[in-house]
């Protein structure tokens, strides 16, 4: 018996016992998951706690939070990018004015897209408690290579898109949408526990948060 065989002898064997069987006539069904987690929290999205709580993950995470109002998302854009040096790409729905100098997503292959210094895109929502923004392939994010090849991610998150927990944040994605879990600027410690930023991914995160109030002010990321 081949290795490969024994493997499949073995799942079927398990499966069988099981009473679930691939293609077995009258197995039993899997018990239902107990659902006992919260699935939610105790902030309405948006709130002013939630959204302290997202920054202070994101920053754990070393990534840099710029605060806004919806007229300042430019200038905090802007901001953003100022130590960029090189060209910046922007997904074909992102709205006019955030990045005026991006140059619109044509389908540039991998190859090109390493040539842009930058990205900048929306988001779909975002989760406070684990710091997580999700992007889903919107026409304001792009297809999925825009956010993990350019070395900088800058992602605008409004208010409203923020909640506490991440049922909730599930419970706004598409499931059959292409989904992207960002938790601050790609990193692994893979290789003897040291931190390797930019392996899979963007070095450098910076989320523009969007809400009511007129204060811009800039939060870097630590470390």
């Amino acid at each position: 018996m081949s290795a490969r065989s024994e493997v499949l002898a073995r799942i079927r064997a398990a499966n069988a016992a099981a009473g679930t069987s691939t293609g077995a006539a009258g197995g039993t069904a899997a018990p239902e998951p107990a659902r006992g987690y919260r699935t939610a929290g105790e902030h309405r999205p948006g709130a002013p706690a939630l959204l302290e709580l997202l920054r202070d993950r994101l920053v754990d995470y070393r990534a840099t939070v710029l605060d806004t109002d919806g007229d300042g998302i430019p200038a905090a854009v802007a901001r953003a990018l100022s130590g960029v040096t090189g060209p910046v790409i922007v997904p074909p729905g992102l709205p006019a004015g955030w990045c005026p100098d991006g140059v619109p997503d044509s389908g540039q292959s991998p190859a090109e897209l390493d040539g842009f210094a930058a990205v900048v895109t929306a988001c779909a929502a975002a989760c406070a408690e684990t710091g997580t923004v999700a992007l889903d392939a919107s026409p304001d994010q792009g297809r999925r290579a825009l956010s993990l090849v350019p070395d900088v991610h800058v992602c605008v998150v409004r208010a409203d898109q923020v909640v506490a927990t991440v049922p909730e944040l599930l419970a706004l994605l598409t499931p059959t949408r292409p989904t992207t879990l960002i938790s601050g600027p790609s990193a692994t410690s893979d290789i003897e526990l040291e931190r390797v930023e930019g392996v899979h991914g963007p070095r450098t995160l910076a989320v523009v948060l969007v809400h009511g109030d007129r204060t811009v002010r800039s939060t870097p990321a630590r470390g």
